[in-house]
């Protein structure tokens, strides 16, 4: 059986120029009073405008995926890296024991997912990983972004968690990524689907723990972000974000 989890403006938070629409992606099965999907904690669809800049903060036991959609941001961190992120370059932040980021946007704003993951074990190594792909989200194709650890992906999760994206053309039909033994939470990033007699448009996200989730369609131009999560997977809960 399929849940959906509409888009909620109620969720919205505006702090000058930086604004979260906050989602808890377990609220899409409400009957297990779990506010996370399985080690899939906390995703944050934001948008800042240009000018926006997030000092210089911490994080502990976060695994933090940076999705950006369109426009650019700045990265600085701990490590020394100072980086453009756009559709073209993602990023990985797996905070561990201790991480330092700043995030900005000096050029033009941006709108992103950011992604809070809980990972298998607490106090690992703090690290970042960035993936370049120069021509941007491919069309009609589905990309693995991010795995777990020992899967040869772009960018590692420390976690039972896989990503991807595809950006669907007008009319177009998709099979939804599975693994056996993962469940699919389904993101709409922009546009509008269907999937069997369920329609969804920008926010709106559907799941299926069986990953039964098939066929989609695309009632118009559209990017979907899909996970698929280990429900049952050891997680901690000590994390800035994730363990909230």
């Amino acid at each position: 059986m399929f849940n959906v989890l509409r888009a909620e403006p109620k969720t919205t938070f505006e702090y000058g120029p930086f604004r979260i629409r906050r989602m808890r992606p377990g609220q899409i099965q409400p009957e297990k009073n779990d506010d996370a999907f399985g080690p899939l904690s906390v995703i944050d669809h934001a948008t800042l405008e240009q000018g926006t800049l997030v000092k210089m903060h911490e994080h502990n036991n976060d695994e933090i995926l940076s999705y950006m959609w369109r426009g650019s941001m700045v990265h600085e961190d701990s490590a020394g890296h100072r980086v453009p992120l756009s559709p073209k370059q993602l990023m990985m932040m797996n905070a561990g024991e201790s991480f330092w980021h700043e995030e900005s946007t000096p050029l033009v704003s941006a709108e992103m997912l950011q992604i809070f993951i809980r990972p298998r074990q607490a106090n690992l190594e703090g690290r970042v990983q960035f993936m370049t792909r120069p021509d941007g989200i491919k069309s009609n194709e589905w990309t693995l972004l991010a795995a777990p650890e020992g899967i040869e992906s772009p960018l590692e999760i420390r976690q039972a968690v896989y990503v991807y994206d595809i950006r669907m053309d007008e009319n177009t039909t998709t099979e939804v990524p599975s693994h056996a033994g993962f469940a699919q939470w389904l993101y709409v990033m922009d546009g509008e689907i269907s999937i069997g007699d369920v329609t969804l448009s920008k926010g709106d996200a559907i799941s299926d723990e069986d990953s039964a989730l098939t066929a989609a369609t695309a009632g118009k131009d559209t990017t979907l972000v899909c996970f698929l999560v280990c429900l049952g997977a050891q997680a901690i809960l000590e994390g800035t974000i994730s363990g909230k």
